[in-house]
């Protein structure tokens, strides 16, 4: 599935050949679930974004129908190119009251300020965090999303990180939740920010953790209000290149002099002979920086592609996550 076969803000994702749970079917809702994605990534990052959520809801679905919407944030900063392809594809946040969506989806940005508060988009950002809270049965915050949703919410504050985490991590649950029913072992998660929340600042406010990493702390936590709020602080949705794409534009941002520290090779995530042509690259490129490097670190990365280990795990994750939308439709319903 390409970027370009979310050509509408609405588009129904045909189910696949997939044997449902019990609780896909048993008391749900006869009409499709609506799902809103809430798509606040770069220009550069949207399409691919829009593609991963795609195929992952179709294939998380299995013979579901789900209804897919997309939309964005009028105050996120975007090129006039990428808001004229927007335009035919993307809903405005502004009409989500009159938009039937069930459940919401809602990306991470690239950080502009320092402080969430001082980001343009910030009061519409809030405004979404209410609106969901009253008006989904479910709403999964992502990365950033989550980090502004509980500063807004509690007053939670993220932490900025020495180096950037980056890579591809074993992550223990710390609860039983039904988000994990049937859960791949082992559970691998995809990382990649400059920030971090305390988890005894999440505790502290309410919030369940469901799992965390020794080495990298809070992985998915959760808040049972008027609405299920799920909390990633890591890529779950992230296809097989994502954490190498980034590490090649970080390279790149690195060799131009617009970041002052070379990017440290994602953890567990290339194999042993990558990661060492790659550590010796990084030598060189930190004594010698020239613009020969990035097409060196090209060879390397297509020499070892990647593979996505943690997919199946993160398809589990979101069939869980529809069941439960299904049953809190259900439940709205017959209410």
């Amino acid at each position: 599935m390409t970027p370009a076969t979310l050509a509408r803000s609405d588009e129904t994702l045909p189910g696949r050949p997939h044997a449902p749970s019990p609780q896909s079917r048993a008391g749900g809702a006869d009409r499709p679930l609506v799902i809103g994605l809430v798509n606040n990534m770069p220009d550069a990052a949207l399409s691919a974004t829009e593609a991963q959520f795609h195929r992952l809801i179709q294939t998380a679905a299995g013979e579901r129908e789900v209804r897919l919407k997309l939309f964005s944030i009028p105050e996120i900063p975007r090129s006039e190119a990428a808001r004229d392809s927007m335009a035919v594809r993307y809903a405005s946040t502004e009409t989500l009251p009159s938009a039937g969506v069930d459940a919401l989806i809602v990306t991470g940005a690239e950080p502009l300020a320092a402080d969430l508060h001082d980001e343009p988009y910030w009061p519409s950002l809030a405004a979404l965090v209410d609106w969901a809270e009253d008006h989904t049965v479910s709403t999964v915050w992502s990365c950033l999303a989550a980090h502004a949703a509980v500063l807004h919410l509690d007053g939670i504050r993220r932490r900025p990180l020495p180096v950037k985490c980056s890579g591809v991590f074993a992550i223990e649950r710390t609860a039983r939740h039904p988000l994990l029913k049937d859960a791949v072992r082992p559970l691998l998660v995809p990382h990649s920010r400059l920030n971090a929340l305390d988890e005894h600042d999440l505790a502290a406010a309410g919030y369940k953790i469901v799992s965390r990493s020794a080495e990298i702390g809070v992985d998915m936590f959760v808040r049972k209000g008027s609405s299920l709020f799920v909390f990633f602080q890591g890529h779950p949705e992230y296809d097989a290149d994502s954490l190498m794409m980034e590490y090649r534009r970080d390279l790149r941002r690195f060799l131009r002099g617009e970041r002052a520290i070379h990017p440290g090779v994602p953890v567990g995530y290339f194999d042993a002979e990558t990661e060492r042509a790659l550590a010796a690259l990084a030598g060189k490129a930190m004594s010698h920086p020239q613009p020969s490097i990035l097409l060196e670190c090209s060879r390397i990365l297509a020499a070892g592609p990647p593979q996505g280990r943690w997919m199946a795990s993160t398809v589990q994750l979101y069939r869980n996550w529809l069941n439960l939308v299904n049953a809190g439709v259900a439940a709205r319903l017959t209410a």
